[in-house]
């Protein structure tokens, strides 16, 4: 980010991928668990860049657990997902849950940015 706070553009082809998840508080290491075996299946994929889950700090946050991450390009990332054992294990995921699990996928680009101000230009 300059110091007039313009949007630094973002590389065309790479995209962030974020999902919202809603999960009872008595199913959250159990999912953790799960998401950790999928996200190790994505990060051996061409095109994957980094991942992180972020889980909330209070139990009555409406969304306990989100992940964001990068990826080179859309068609990276459609052709991970497409991936047989990754569609199995969460599918899996989807059906063994006897609380429901609430996801929010999507993929986004950077709108603006910020970073922290330093103090003196260099």
């Amino acid at each position: 980010m300059t110091t007039d706070s313009q949007p630094v553009p973002e590389p065309a082809s790479s995209v962030t991928f974020i999902n919202i998840f809603e999960v009872a508080a008595g199913q959250l290491d159990a999912f953790v668990a799960q998401w950790r075996q999928r996200a190790a299946i994505m990060s051996t994929k061409p095109g994957f860049l980094d991942s992180r889950l972020h889980r909330a700090q209070a139990s009555e946050s409406r969304f306990q657990l989100v992940n964001v991450a990068h990826w080179e390009s859309r068609e990276a990332w459609e052709a991970a997902t497409a991936d047989t054992e990754f569609r199995a294990r969460t599918q899996a995921a989807r059906d063994s849950s006897q609380v429901p699990i609430t996801s929010n996928p999507g993929l986004y680009d950077v709108a603006v940015e910020f970073s922290a101000a330093q103090a003196e230009p260099r």
